[in-house]
């Protein structure tokens, strides 16, 4: 395929049609305000441009004009993998550019990227700077362990596909599709029986197969989901677990190892059965999902609470100051979210998605669209020095750019493509599970989408074209609503698996007024969740708040929150978000001494004051001051 100038029919980034629900393209909805549209018109006007200017200056491109000209000076980073920084920008830069609004520099950078690329591949098609570098210590293929050479395909196909959907550009996917067949060549079905330590690999062979119709693809897909933990890969450093290798994927007794990993591996997982239909996966998938949810994942929604091999710890493993929760790995489980209610149609998996959107997905990046954390705690304390993703210096909150850079990227890449994840349909139904300022065009049937979610939970939904037959609207009811309006009228208990449908037939004009109650609530955490044990938290609709120094008279560090404090929240809009003001306690200065005896009856709060708790992910977009999630509670 060659670049094309004609507009191309602009399919989503996981286009099946073999699920319960069908993905409505791209063009099919148009995110038209509030804050979905603005976090991308941020991406486009800043973080794009901003990690365009990282890239050049971290040398990425220049690793790959090094092939050409080694005169040019040495590999440039420590990883590698580092070629995938270029390959998530360009995913996110197909996004852009086929809305036809170019952020500053883009085209250039996509050209030039693509340009090299197609230069320096290798005439088996393998693609790699730091393994074509003459200069490797290390040659391709042999340490498929650490080398991220899969991994790296992964996201190599990931742009293609984008660029080819979004674009009609076809320039990125040959070069894909070459490497791709150089890997069934040698390790398909008659090839060496391999996996990659880091799987991401797999859920992109699915899509280029369903962008090639190659098989192909689906059966490598299939072979490296159904290798793993069968001793087919050298563990070194770490072991068996941290690469989810430590039994076959179905056996698999919880998700665990290295949380971007696993995710990852899932979310290909689920593309597999999607294309296959084999009900194994989908059983050991629907396991390892509910047992995540229900003991490993943050009431954020992030995912992983070990620093040391930034993995997913023991059951209720959960502690708030060293959660390491990677943007990554919230980017990964809202991918293995979409792919389970793809396959499903469960509201449940959206449930968790937009958790992890609101909050894990989006502390990640700072207000302003220039930088960003790695790993996402849900505390800090006033004398916390470690930098966020491990870094020596520099900023003590979130930085311009990480020497391990996988994080920014990816929020790139995926903030371009947050309207494919709004609306899905199955028949005459039309599926709304994310809420925001939209234009949606399921063919015959087109609604507008306005609502200042999630803010405030109205809903309305005005009907622009519609069939003469009846038709469907299902409305996802979050299990956070505390209570439900259609059209005025009390709809409590009306849902079905958390959704609520309206049918009939619809005229343009119609409407429908959806309202999900989202006062502030209290939530306390499993008794076996040592960490947060005696605390509350505070959220309000699909948004965690939290306390930032700032807000309050009094250390956070002292304060005691009561549910019934919460309960009486007062939602003040700002201009930029709403905040919460509530009623804390002050704790009586404690004892100096690090264990104490503890006196029969434990003193009161000593006085009270009004904090001001905001949304999580706005927190450290001023100093560098002490913050929780979590509070003690005043019993």
């Amino acid at each position: 395929m060659s670049h094309s100038t004609d507009r191309p029919t602009r399919n989503s980034a996981v286009q099946t049609t073999a699920g319960a629900v069908t993905p409505l393209r791209t063009d099919a909805v148009q995110l038209t305000g509030g804050l979905l549209f603005d976090w991308q018109r941020r991406n486009r006007l800043a973080t794009i441009p901003h990690s365009i200017a990282e890239l050049r200056k971290a040398g990425n491109l220049d690793n790959l004009r090094r092939l050409i000209d080694p005169s040019t000076g040495g590999y440039r980073g420590r990883y590698p993998f580092l070629d995938t920084d270029i390959y998530k920008t360009l995913e996110g830069l197909a996004y852009e550019l086929g809305r036809l609004e170019e952020p500053n520099g883009a085209r250039e950078f996509f050209d030039e990227a693509v340009e090299l690329l197609a230069q320096v591949q290798a005439e088996d098609g393998y693609l790699n700077s730091f393994f074509q570098d003459p200069a490797s210590t290390k040659k391709p293929w042999e340490d498929l362990g650490w080398g991220h050479e899969l991994y790296n395909l992964g996201h190599l196909i990931q742009a293609a596909v984008a660029a080819n959907r979004q674009l009609g550009d076809g320039r990125l996917l040959a070069i894909a599709a070459r490497f791709a067949d150089l890997v069934v060549q040698k390790f398909g079905e008659q090839g060496a029986e391999v996996v990659c330590g880091h799987p991401e690999v797999e859920m992109a062979l699915v899509e280029l197969y369903r962008e090639t119709g190659n098989n192909d693809y689906l059966t490598q897909a299939r072979l490296f989901v159904d290798r793993r933990g069968r001793g087919n890969l050298k563990h070194s450093i770490f072991p068996a677990e941290y690469f989810q290798d430590n039994a076959p994927f179905r056996e698999l007794p919880s998700v665990t190892g290295h949380a971007v990993r696993m995710a990852y591996l899932a979310a290909g997982a689920a593309d597999v059965h999607l294309e296959t239909g084999d009900p194994t996966l989908l059983a050991a998938l629907e396991r390892l999902w509910a047992d995540m949810v229900a003991t490993k994942l943050y009431l954020t929604g992030g995912l992983g609470s070990r620093h040391s091999d930034e993995a997913i710890g023991d059951r209720y493993e959960l502690p708030s100051e060293r959660a390491y929760s990677e943007t990554c790995a919230a980017i990964a489980t809202m991918q293995w979210a979409w792919r389970m209610f793809l396959a499903t149609g469960a509201s449940t998996y959206l449930d968790v998605f937009e958790t992890v959107l609101y909050n894990a997905y989006a502390v990640g990046l700072s207000a302003d669209g220039t930088a960003f954390f790695y790993d996402n705690p849900l505390q800090r304390r006033p004398d916390h020095e470690q930098r966020s993703g491990a870094e020596s210096g520099g900023e003590p909150l979130r930085r311009s750019w990480f020497g391990c850079p996988c994080c920014p990227p990816n929020i790139v890449r995926w903030m371009a493509q947050l309207q494919d994840y709004v609306a899905a349909q199955r028949g005459g139904t039309l599926y709304i599970g994310l809420y925001a300022d939209a234009r949606i065009d399921a063919g015959d049937f087109a609604v507008e989408v306005r609502t200042t979610y999630p803010w405030d939970g109205e809903i309305r939904i005005e009907v622009n074209r519609a069939p003469a037959e009846e038709r469907t609207l299902a409305l996802r009811v979050p299990a956070w609503a505390d209570g439900v309006e259609l059209n005025d009228v009390p709809a409590d208990g009306q849902t079905d698996g958390g959704w609520l449908t309206v049918s009939r037939q619809f005229a343009a004009g119609d409407v429908v007024r959806l309202v999900l109650r989202m006062p502030a609530r209290a939530h306390g955490s499993h008794p076996y969740l040592d960490a947060t044990r005696g605390a509350v938290a505070v959220a309000r609709g699909p948004l965690v708040y939290c306390l930032e120094q700032q807000d309050v008279a009094a250390a956070v560090d002292d304060l005691l929150l009561d549910p019934a404090a919460v309960a009486d929240a007062r939602a003040v809009p700002t201009t930029d978000s709403v905040v919460l003001e509530m009623t804390v306690g002050v704790a009586p200065p404690p004892s100096d001494e690090l264990y104490p005896v503890l006196p029969a009856k434990a003193d009161g709060p000593a006085s009270e004051l009004t904090a001001t708790f905001v949304p999580y992910f706005l927190w450290g977009n001023r100093q560098p001051r002490a913050m929780r999630v979590w509070l003690r509670q005043n019993r």
